[in-house]
This record gives C-alpha cells, sequence and structure tokens, in this order.
C-alpha cells in the first residue's frame, strides 16, 4: 500500500522533510541557550540589587598596562556584582553619553572617573541629566563631582558595543555608547575593564542625577522562538505523514465513491405476452 513511498520523488521530499524538521530543532536548540543565557542575566541583576557590596578585587582585575591601556573585562558570573570602592573623582575627564533615555526623556548619562591610591581608575557612571533647553544634544550642565575622598556603591556593567568615536566637546568628552577601551584611550590613567553603574554615593549624589533603570532582558521572548521551531518541526514530519496517507488511500481506492447509476440509459423492461 505505501510503496509508492520508495519511489525518487517521495524519497526526495521525505529528505527535505527530515533536512528541513532538523534545521527546526537546531534553531529551536539555539533559541532555547539564548533563553537560558539571559535568564542567567535577570537572575544577576536580581542578585546584584540584593546583595551587600563586595571589595573592588572581588569582581574586576586591575589593569597592569600603564596610561590610556584598559584592564581586563569581568567575568560574566562578576557581571552586575555589587561592589564598594573608594578614590577620588577626576572632573577634568568627565564623559558625556549622549542620546539617553530614562522616563521616556532623552539626556545624557554622566560618567566620571574615580582615580584610586595605586594610580587606575574606574569610570562611574553618576546618573542620568537632561540636556540644556534647545533639544535633545543641546549640552547639559553638568553637576560638579564631589571633591577629596569618595566612596561609591554599585554594579558592574560590562562595556558597550558600538561605542564609536570620542568627541570633545567644551572640555568633555562625549561618547554614544560606553565603549571602556576606547574612553580609556583618552584618558591619562589605566582604566578597570568594566564600569560601575552608581547606587549610593558619600558625600550624596547631587539630587540633579536620576538613577540609570536597569531593565531585564526579554528572555521570555526566547522560549517563545522555542516552542514556534520545534513546533513546526512537528508539523513538518506530520505534513508529510497526512499526505503520503492520503496519496495510498487515493490508490487503494479508500473512500472513493461510485458512480450513481443512470436509470435513463438502462433499456425499459417489455411486457411478457
Amino acid at each position: 500500500m505505501y510503496r509508492f513511498l520508495l519511489s525518487p520523488r517521495w524519497l526526495g521530499a521525505l529528505a527535505l522533510t527530515l533536512v528541513a524538521a532538523a534545521v527546526m530543532v537546531f534553531l529551536g536548540n539555539w533559541q532555547l541557550d539564548r533563553y537560558r543565557g539571559r535568564t542567567e542575566v535577570n537572575e544577576r541583576i536580581d542578585a546584584g540589587q540584593r546583595m551587600a557590596p563586595a571589595p573592588l578585587a572581588d569582581a574586576l582585575r586591575a589593569p597592569t598596562g600603564g596610561a590610556g591601556t584598559v584592564g581586563p573585562a569581568p567575568a560574566q558570573d562578576k557581571v552586575w556584582t555589587r561592589i564598594t570602592v573608594t578614590g577620588r573623582y577626576d572632573p577634568t575627564n568627565t564623559v558625556l553619553v549622549r542620546g539617553r533615555t530614562v522616563d521616556s526623556r532623552v539626556g545624557f548619562e554622566v560618567l566620571t572617573p574615580l582615580v584610586l591610591t595605586d594610580g587606575t581608575a574606574l569610570l562611574v557612571d553618576r546618573g542620568w541629566i537632561p540636556p540644556a533647553p534647545g533639544g535633545a544634544t543641546a549640552k547639559p550642565s553638568v553637576p560638579a563631582a564631589p571633591t577629596g575622598d569618595v566612596t561609591v556603591v554599585g554594579r558592574v556593567h560590562e562595556t558597550e558595543s558600538g561605542a564609536g568615536a570620542v568627541d570633545r566637546r567644551d572640555g568633555l568628552l562625549e561618547i554614544r555608547r560606553i565603549g571602556v577601551p576606547r574612553l580609556a584611550g583618552e584618558l591619562p590613567y589605566p582604566v578597570y575593564g568594566a564600569y560601575l553603574l552608581l547606587d549610593e554615593q558619600t558625600p550624596a549624589a547631587d539630587p540633579v542625577f536620576k538613577a540609570v533603570p536597569v531593565g531585564h532582558t526579554n528572555n521570555w521572548q526566547n522560549f517563545g522562538y522555542v516552542v514556534q521551531w520545534w513546533l513546526f518541526a512537528v508539523m513538518a514530519l506530520f505534513g508529510y505523514g497526512w499526505v503520503a496517507r492520503r496519496e495510498a488511500h487515493r490508490a487503494a481506492g479508500i473512500g472513493a465513491t461510485a458512480a450513481p447509476l443512470d436509470r435513463a440509459a438502462e433499456p425499459t423492461p417489455t411486457a411478457s405476452a
């Protein structure tokens, strides 16, 4: 009944179906890996908000090069670790990060290097401020950084990709995204390989600053893709089986409806004598 499946046409269709199903399963597995990775990131974000601050050395290795060099990037399990560190702000090398949105408003994040006693520096994101009147790119009035020793508490944030060029405008550095290696080349000291998203500061931070919110990754979107790709794989195999079954039934005549009899074409019976 199903011997037709051994024909070249049906064998080719089976091969294509199996390849398509395998590709869909692979894509589902890839999305599953992304779901797990993003779930781990969300768990680290939540853990960082609850944990007691740890020393800087617990999360980041110190840079060992000279001025303008950058230290090692943090291990993935150290990103979002909450740390505390003491140093002195260097306001002469403040960085404005333009085009940043908080509460649906576009403005600037302000990064100021915190210089430690060993001469290395950690970039601290002090928060978000609005632009000056005149547009989203109008240079803002940056609150002065505290002088003397400052103790900061915040979470380790890895460098951002696609930083672009570093500009200098009116004595301040400007960049579109926080690329620590790119910024390190503009600074007169070795820089740690990540930056700190400020939570607390002693002396207290200027109230003009708004805390930069930390958004969770959309891991459930990836989980939805997992279900979608695996469902497509099942549908491809089911579709092949359904078409093959229908073809087998057609060849065997199963379910065929007999043609109706044409009574008008039958001979008229004659009366017996």
